[in-house]
This record gives structure tokens, C-alpha cells and sequence, in this order.
């Protein structure tokens, strides 16, 4: 398997607070790969700092062969990067169809137009509210355009921060369906997600993160075997309040 993704000793600061200490990980090309742990363990901080929305202190990041370590967000995408944000982020007062254009920025007009009908094959949800301000999707609905708009870059590798949170049962159930989907499709994933139990059901891989820290990656099974990781440092993390179906 080639690695499309690895994060060599990325230790990232906020002021003197180390957010995140020498953290290595890597995502094979093709694979789903899970970061799982408590609230304030630094997952959001290392996608970020890997999307480039954040300088490291040290480290390296490695992305499809290149030192993309000091590179722009912007640059990151164009490279094949995608990050989808937690708590979406769509554009409410645009339309479905205008959020998903945003996220086609680099592509062409003609390659546009063949991602916006997939994007509804792939999103029949989105499909009946392709002229609907975003504002007036419900939660499920919104996190759906937030995937697909990440989508539309045709990234080699894309990263979801927390894309459960929120979301009543039914609709984290549709969600975790997305994803298997995704990982069936062979898309590259790497995945930040509280609710840790559903997460090592879909990754083909995992790393827990505790006080800014790797302390432990596996598959699934071999993960949620370890009570020293998951139970303790973990537990089931549902998380957050449900928002309307």
C-alpha cells in the first residue's frame, strides 16, 4: 500500500501550550484511518495543522511524496487535500448547488459540471435541495452538503473533523453509511470522531490521542480490545446534543 499521508514528530503550540506533542501517524492510500480520544486530546489541532490552517513548532508533514510543511492551505487543496471543517461551515445564505461550487474552486468548468452530478447521484438528499439556501437544511442535511462540498476537489485525501457531532441517532447512522461508502469507493480518509465505538467499526485503522499525544493505533478490533485505551481514555463517545432530522 503507498502512503499518501505521513506526520513525523508534528508537535504544535497555542502560545506556550503544546496542543500536540511529537504525533506520527500515517494513512495509506485507499484507507479509512480513525483519530479517536477525549475532548482537548489534540485531534482537531493535528488535522489542522495538517491542512495548514495551523503552523507546526517541529515536524514534518509528508503528503503523496512531497514536504508539504510550510505550504498554504490553499496550496494543500490544489495538491489534493480537503479538509471537511466541525460544525460544517457551510455558507448558509448560498444556495446547495452555489456551496458546492465554492468547494470546486480548482477545478475547471467542464470538470465542475461532471462533480455537481455526481455530487447529486451521490447525495440524493442534496439532489431535491439543490436550490435551497443551506441556512434551511436540517443537521443531517447540512453535514451532508459540508462532505459533498469537500468532495468536489477531487481530493486524494480527505480529512472530517467530528462529521457525527451533533447529529440525533438516525442521522449519525447515515453518516457512518456515507463513510463505508466512501471507504468501498477506495476514497482516502482520515477521520477526527468522538464517537469512538462506531468510528473503529468503519476505519481500517485508528490512532488514540490523549493530552496531545499518540498513545496508541490499530485496527478496530485490536483497539477496542485494550481497555487501558479505549475504555478509559475514550469510553463510547456519543457526545454533543441532537439536532433535528
Amino acid at each position: 500500500m503507498t502512503t499518501m499521508l505521513e506526520v513525523t514528530g508534528l508537535t504544535t503550540r497555542y502560545g506556550s501550550i503544546s496542543a500536540l506533542r511529537d504525533a506520527t501517524l500515517t494513512v495509506g492510500s485507499g484507507e479509512v484511518v480513525g483519530l479517536i480520544g477525549p475532548n482537548g486530546a489534540g485531534k482537531t489541532t493535528l488535522l489542522n495543522t495538517v491542512a495548514g490552517l495551523l503552523a507546526p513548532a517541529t515536524g514534518r508533514v509528508t503528503f503523496d511524496g512531497s514536504d508539504v510543511t510550510t505550504l498554504s492551505p490553499e496550496k494543500r487543496v490544489t495538491a489534493g487535500m480537503a479538509l471537511v471543517p466541525e460544525h460544517r461551515r457551510i455558507f448558509v445564505d448560498m444556495t446547495v448547488e452555489e456551496n458546492l461550487k465554492v468547494g470546486s474552486v480548482t477545478r475547471s468548468a467542464s470538470e465542475r459540471a461532471a462533480d455537481l452530478d455526481e455530487m447529486a447521484e451521490l447525495f440524493p438528499v442534496l439532489r431535491e435541495k439543490w436550490s435551497t439556501a443551506a441556512g434551511y437544511l436540517s443537521g443531517g442535511e447540512a453535514q451532508q452538503l459540508a462532505i459533498a462540498r469537500g468532495l468536489m476537489s477531487r481530493p486524494k485525501l480527505l480529512m472530517l473533523d467530528e462529521p457525527s457531532l451533533g447529529l440525533a441517532p438516525v442521522l449519525v447512522d447515515v453518516v457512518f453509511e456515507l463513510l463505508d461508502s466512501l471507504r468501498a469507493a477506495g476514497r482516502t480518509l482520515l477521520v477526527v470522531e468522538q464517537n469512538a465505538t462506531r468510528m473503529l467499526e468503519v476505519a481500517d485503522r485508528a490512532y488514540v490521542l490523549r493530552s496531545g499525544e499518540v498513545v496508541g493505533e490499530g485496527t478496530g478490533d485490536e483497539l477496542a480490545a485494550r481497555d487501558d485505551l479505549f475504555a478509559t481514555f475514550v469510553g463510547d463517545g456519543a457526545g454533543g446534543g441532537a439536532e433535528p432530522s
